[in-house]
């Protein structure tokens, strides 16, 4: 079966690389970039309908919007065209741009008339931007924002971070960015996926995808499709993996329970769930193939082929001692919730975890990441790709950092981010999901990083589907994405 294939995700220092050695590139790659905006433009313009906006800045991203400019009215469509700079102090492409939309009797204005426009294109600043906008600037792009018609991004939406992500004061709301070269972090991740709209990517004839110098990329089921193939007939329960489930303190039970029905649901031949609180039900009538277990029987008897600690665990000293005990287990390992946090205030318990020789992979959400880093949500959240790829390195294991854009990092520096999920994730139980697909896939086998990149977009497509389907983004709970996860699943080993 053919998957879409996974694409390259570059930050702005490679970006800067390749413009730079493609500098004497004829045509210019700034003359490539507007010339590549024309069919985007085009698909929301109308005959006679209100001219469309270009709002150009003080630097390269202008430049492009000044040959957009030219080539649409070469179309016979003339853009009212705002300039929020000042020319005298262009870099030269875009000063050369501009003087050639200028010689062809293009106008340009100061701000921007208060009259309909079809489309309003944003070049005012693109990768380079570093500093929060203030002032006319920071003006300017409220008031695109509130023209109510399409907005269409050249390269990144103005005033969002490339690298990150984030918002730098004010950034555009844009539906549709098209980004030149390649993908940048900041387009999928954090606030990116909230500002650009729908991405497309011009490569402007550079090099092919698989040559440009990153080491991130898109999640898509390509990366893991050696994996996806139909069982063979002559199958039994012993060769699908057995999935042990560490959790289930008092009053956090159906964390554990979640865990383990996503672990059953995903294929696991058994799936043992740990229950520190004495009081749980024997039985989970739900689901009462998963077998309930005090925690310590599952790690004494050797009864599981991977682990998954953390759902509901808890942070007393049974937790704790619990935890020790499937850190130093030869099995992979999944750590979730309540393992971070415990990994986090125990240095000690942490050093072992690096110095595992069996597959470790981390599954926190910001506030668990700053806690394993000794920062703040609010640094991890600043750069999430550098945040995962610190957390791989420190205990040289795979690191999901979950949330919009889920970055993927592996302990020899490469990353991904996953595209698909939605608000509706934003519920509890949703981690402890997670964690039992993940666990599933290590017991049968899986590498820590195709068991990570599988589980993470499999969970986000089947979010989709379920609201495809009418059920949430509002409502939609942790419970519902198993079944839908494995109807996804199936579809893909099957084929």
């Amino acid at each position: 079966m053919e998957y879409a294939p996974s694409r390259p995700i570059c930050d702005v220092a490679a970006l800067r690389a390749i413009e730079s050695r493609h500098a004497d590139a004829d045509p210019p790659l700034m003359e490539r970039a507007g010339a590549g905006a024309v069919p985007q433009a085009l698909t929301f313009l109308a005959p006679g309908g209100a001219p469309p906006l270009v709002v150009c800045g003080p630097g390269n991203n202008g430049g492009d919007g000044f040959v957009l400019a030219r080539l649409l009215r070469e179309r016979g469509i003339d853009p009212v065209v705002v300039f929020a700079g000042d020319e005298a102090r262009l870099p030269a492409d875009a000063r050369k741009a501009h003087d050639r939309y200028r010689a062809q009797g293009g106008t340009i204005l100061d701000e921007i008339p208060r009259h309909d426009h079809s489309l309003a294109v944003d070049a005012l600043f693109g990768i380079g931007l570093q500093r929060p906008l203030a002032g006319a600037h920071a003006a300017l792009v409220e008031r695109i924002n509130g023209l109510g018609c399409p907005v269409l991004a050249l390269d990144i939406p103005s005033g969002l971070c490339a690298d990150t992500g984030r918002v730098l004061g004010r950034a555009v709301r844009a539906d549709a960015t098209l980004t030149f070269i390649a993908l940048k972090p900041g387009l999928l991740t954090l606030d990116g996926p909230d500002h650009c709209g729908a991405v497309s990517v011009d490569g402007l004839g550079l090099a092919a995808e698989g040559a440009l110098p990153s080491r991130g990329r898109t999640v898509t089921p390509a990366l893991f499709a050696a994996r996806l193939a139909p069982r063979p007939r002559n199958s039994h329960k012993g060769m699908m993996g057995s999935v042990g489930i560490l959790g289930g303190a008092p009053g956090m039970a159906g964390a554990a329970l979640l865990a383990g029905r996503a672990a059953l649901k995903l294929g696991a031949g058994r799936v043992h769930v740990g229950q520190l609180d004495d009081t749980a039900p024997a039985l989970d009538a739900a689901q009462p193939e998963l077998m309930l277990r005090k925690p310590g029987e599952i790690l004494a008897a050797g009864l599981a082929t991977a682990l998954a600690a953390g759902p509901g665990l808890g942070q007393s000293a049974a937790a704790l001692d619990l935890l020790k005990g499937a850190v130093a287990a030869p099995l992979p390992l999944v750590l979730d919730a309540d393992a971070l946090n415990l990994l986090a205030s125990h240095p000690v318990l942490a050093a072992k975890v690096s110095r595992r020789r069996t597959a470790t992979l981390l599954t926190p959400h910001p506030l668990e990441a700053a806690r394993l880093l000794g920062c703040d949500a609010a640094a991890v959240q600043a750069d999430r790709v550098q945040a995962a790829l610190k957390l791989a390195e420190k205990f040289n294991a795979t690191a999901v950092l979950k949330g919009c854009g889920s970055v993927i990092a592996a302990p020899d520096g490469r990353w991904f981010i996953n595209g698909s999920g939605n608000p509706g994730m934003a519920s509890a139980g949703m981690g402890d999901v997670l964690a039992g697909l993940a666990a599933t896939l290590l017991a049968q086998g899986w590498e820590a990083e195709s068991a990570a990149l599988c589980a993470v977009h499999l969970h986000g497509l089947a979010a989709d589907l379920l609201v495809g389907g009418g059920i949430g983004p509002a409502g939609l709970t942790a419970n519902e994405t198993i079944d839908a996860a494995r109807r996804i699943f199936n579809a893909w080993i099957q084929r």
